[in-house]
């Protein structure tokens, strides 16, 4: 599975003009399932995602995690992490689990965050949305179960 975390102060996924999830302080992460990915993958990136020491202590330093700071995961579906850019200029996706597995791993993964205690807000997965958000730092980390 790929993911690109975003550090938030707030974060909010609408579907044709009309709010679906929101949180506060914490991430905004959007995941993708790619071809043979499986629920272990998920629970691994889940467990990894929440303990990623990330976030200020009082001395300024990255040193606290999502689960530390009680923060919130927006989760958003995006099939385009999966984008292959190898040959001319249109990406191709073919590298991205089908339509079928992809949603039923974003579902899983959504439940593996919060069965570790997060808070979270998703998306509609397979809409057209648009993501708003107020970046803290910045601070976006790229994440693969593959690499």
């Amino acid at each position: 599975m790929r993911a690109l975390l975003q550090r938030v102060h707030a974060a909010s996924v609408s579907v044709e003009g009309e709010t679906v999830g929101e949180i506060g302080p914490g991430l905004l992460i959007f995941i993708c399932a790619m071809q043979g990915d499986t629920d272990a993958m998920a629970d691994q990136l889940a467990a990894k995602i929440a303990k990623l020491r990330i976030f200020k202590d009082a001395a300024g330093k990255m040193n606290l995690s999502l689960k530390d700071t009680g923060g919130d995961a927006l989760i958003v579906s995006q099939f385009t992490l999966a984008a292959d850019t190898s040959r001319g200029n249109r990406p191709g996706f073919s590298p991205a689990a089908d339509p079928d597995e992809g949603r039923r791993l974003y579902e899983y993964f959504t439940n593996a965050v919060q069965s570790l205690g997060i808070k979270t807000a998703n998306g509609v997965f397979g809409a057209d949305m648009d993501v708003t958000l107020t970046n803290a730092g910045p601070v976006t980390i790229w994440l693969d179960t593959a690499a």
